[in-house]
């Protein structure tokens, strides 16, 4: 898989990214911040060739998977509960631009914390988180 990114400039934009989530999430009512510092963040460059296959278009900025937190946990979920950012996605979307950047990686990272709390596409349009 060829990257955007060269050696130098990955850490760069992953703590770019890593700032911007902190920020968010220090930002949240106390309520969601409880449940959301639990919360795993991965960041990759671009969704896995499996993702893709199994219909995850290869430009998706971010992923959230596993159990919504209204549902429960039951422990005996496939895949813990966990939002992934793609940032070579997110850069190009924000077309290298790092206020862009970051303000997409926010509106990313809260459209799939939407989805962690239970929200579905539509839910997060109303929020203008689409």
């Amino acid at each position: 898989m060829s990257s955007l990114f060269d050696g130098a400039d990955w850490p760069r934009w992953l703590e770019l990214a890593r700032q911007t989530v902190e920020m968010t999430i220090e930002q949240l009512p106390e309520v969601l911040r409880h449940h959301v510092v639990k919360l795993p963040i991965s960041y990759e460059l671009k969704p896995a060739p499996e993702l893709i296959e199994d219909g995850i278009e290869p430009d998706t900025l971010g992923l959230f998977v596993g159990q919504a937190f209204p549902d429960g946990i039951s422990g005996m979920e496939a895949l813990p509960a966990q939002i992934i950012l793609y940032l070579e996605n997110l850069r190009a979307f924000a077309d290298h631009d790092e206020e862009t950047y970051r303000l997409e990686v926010q509106t990313t990272f809260l459209h799939e914390l939407g989805h962690f709390l239970g929200l579905d596409e539509q839910d997060l349009a109303d929020r203008e988180l689409d």
